[in-house]
């Protein structure tokens, strides 16, 4: 199921949300120019549970093994379909969280939910030495908090079941209920298997959706207007 918009407005210029944007697509950019050094790069900046865990073993310590990982792995990614998806998501949902929560405590929210879903992610697979990267899990924050604020909004959404092929209106309860059970459901299938065998960091996907519901409750709000509930396409 892929969004392609939703029947919310926009109140404000969603600054921070393209900020955010630039800031990911020139990193991501900056990556490709590296070629064979790319490796060397996310070691380096991407988030690794083992080293996380025993940065003590390595130099740089504490910071360059677990503090700076956490914020520096948030805007890094491993290829063309997982920045543009990551990027295209966080432009569908993040500009009306934008507007609920004003753009600095955004900006704040945005970079907890990642921090968040990455410490989630070093607990559920500790001993892992696969360096993790990417949105995904402050995005999944976004979600979260979108799934509270604006549970009756519609989502057009390209459904693709093999050879049938739509546009269709999900409300966004719905959408993102279903979002959120599919990384379930995938976490559970890749329970048991290797940690070091790479892949998607599903466990970083469902906390950092929780930790964007409690940072939505826990954090000062503007209340929804009126019209966004009853926005059509």
């Amino acid at each position: 199921m892929f969004p392609i918009r939703d029947s919310i407005p926009s109140g404000t210029v969603p600054i921070v949300t393209l900020f955010i944007i630039v800031i990911n697509s020139l990193i991501w950019i900056y990556e490709v120019s590296l070629g064979t050094r790319i490796d060397n790069f996310i070691i380096e900046y991407g988030l690794t549970p083992w080293r996380f865990t025993h940065y003590y073993l390595y130099h740089g310590g504490f910071w360059g093994n677990a503090l700076m990982p956490l914020f520096s792995s948030i805007f890094m990614h491993a290829g063309w379909m997982h920045v543009i998806g990551n990027m295209w998501f966080l432009w569908i949902f993040g500009d009306n969280i934008e507007d609920r929560l004003g753009h600095f405590n955004y900006l704040v929210f945005y970079l907890l939910c990642g921090v968040g879903a990455s410490l989630i992610h070093v607990g559920f697979n500790p001993g892992s030495k696969v360096p993790t990267i990417g949105a995904s899990g402050a995005i999944s924050g976004v979600l979260g908090a979108y799934l509270i604020s604006f549970p009756h909004a519609r989502i057009l959404t390209l459904l693709i079941i093999f050879i049938f092929i739509r546009l269709v209106e999900i409300p966004a309860f719905l959408y993102l209920v279903l979002w959120f059970g599919f990384q379930f459901l995938s976490s559970a299938a890749q329970f048991g298997s290797q940690q070091d065998t790479g892949g998607v960091a599903y466990w970083a996907h469902m906390g950092g959706f929780v930790v964007g519901i409690v940072l939505l409750w826990l954090m000062p709000k503007k209340p929804p207007p009126r019209y966004w509930a009853r926005s059509e396409f």
